[in-house]
């Protein structure tokens, strides 16, 4: 697994407004970020088409592809690429509330990241903190953005950034592994943030050790805090807890298949002590890749396939998990 130096840390966590807070100024309501560790898995599909659902519930939208340097999300959308993208905001410093273009789909928007640009691919810390800022002016109910593959900076950080980050995998013994690497990524980047917040970033490392030394858990290194720091320790458990990874297993053919959503988030349990939501299951199905060939939404051409049943009730279960703090919107 890829570390990074506590001090080379850049803080893009935001502060989570009170229910209450939320209907005022401009602020997205609720962000959804769509990863896993693996290119080909389907987030984009399952970005789009979340997205789509959740407009369709009445909720306004906006969709965000930060793939920089490979953003494909329009094509999913059967939209052109918007002349304005991502790369704008990056290296010409245009304001993000400029680039969101309609879909033809009501409720939804889309900012459109860059296809070819070198620096928009590999942003900047203060280019990609004055992104993460802006995205958060926008006047949405659920930004969903929409990541790429890997464990980069830029990716990881964007993950975090979200209310729900959205765990996507295939039931394949590569995808699993690349999504568990991809998921230990994102807690230790959650972690040296909180602890550098804290000022017990010295501790963290010492307790995470040198990069050839076994592998830590995230208790034992809440545990070495709280021998010098037990008030540091208890905010940062609470951090990491709240570190809660939504799943969504897709391409799912078999009963076998079926159970790797909920093997992962007992595993998940087992080694790291954390909870993970299980969204549900995208069954494998020939519409999904027939719609992208021709340019089409999943839940416009094909409404009535199997995929596209799986991805409303995806949809409605993460709707569901706000339904309690969302009664005044």
């Amino acid at each position: 697994m890829k570390r990074y130096g506590l001090n080379n840390v850049v803080e893009l966590a935001r502060q989570r407004p009170r229910p209450d807070e939320r209907s005022a100024g401009r602020r997205a309501r609720r962000i959804v970020a769509v990863g896993g560790g693996k290119g080909g898995i389907g987030k984009s599909l399952v970005s789009a088409n979340l997205g789509i659902a959740l407009a369709r519930a009445g909720y306004r939208v906006t969709l965000v592809d930060v793939d920089l340097g490979g953003a494909n999300l329009h094509t999913c959308l059967g939209i052109n690429q918007p002349q304005g993208t991502l790369s704008d905001v990056v290296t010409k410093g245009t304001r993000i509330e400029s680039l969101v273009a309609p879909t033809g789909i009501e409720n939804l928007s889309l900012v459109s990241g860059a296809m070819d640009a070198l620096d928009a691919a590999n942003p900047r810390a203060q280019a990609r903190a004055r992104l993460v800022e802006q995205l958060q002016t926008l006047d949405t109910d659920y930004l969903v953005l929409d990541l790429g593959a890997g464990t980069s900076l830029h990716t990881i950080d964007f993950f975090l950034l979200a209310d729900h980050g959205v765990l996507v995998l295939l039931p394949e013994p590569t995808s699993v592994e690349n999504a568990y690497r991809f998921l230990k990524a994102a807690l230790f980047r959650r972690l040296q943030q909180t602890a550098q917040a804290l000022g017990v970033a010295h501790l963290a490392e010492a307790a995470l050790g040198s990069q050839g030394s076994a592998f830590r858990t995230p208790a034992e290194v809440v545990r070495t805090v709280a021998e010098s720091n037990p008030e540091a320790a208890a905010q940062l458990e609470r951090s990491l807890r709240e570190f809660r990874v939504k799943l969504v297993v897709n391409q799912v053919r078999s009963g076998a298949d079926q159970s790797v959503g909920r093997a992962v988030v007992a595993a998940w349990k087992k080694f790291f002590g954390l909870d993970m939501d299980y969204l549900g299951a995208i069954a494998y199905d020939d519409a999904a890749w027939q719609t992208v060939r021709k340019r089409r939404a999943l839940l416009v051409d094909a409404a009535s396939s199997a995929a596209a049943a799986n991805l409303v009730t995806v949809a409605e279960t993460l709707a569901a998990l706000d339904r309690p703090r969302s009664a005044g919107r």
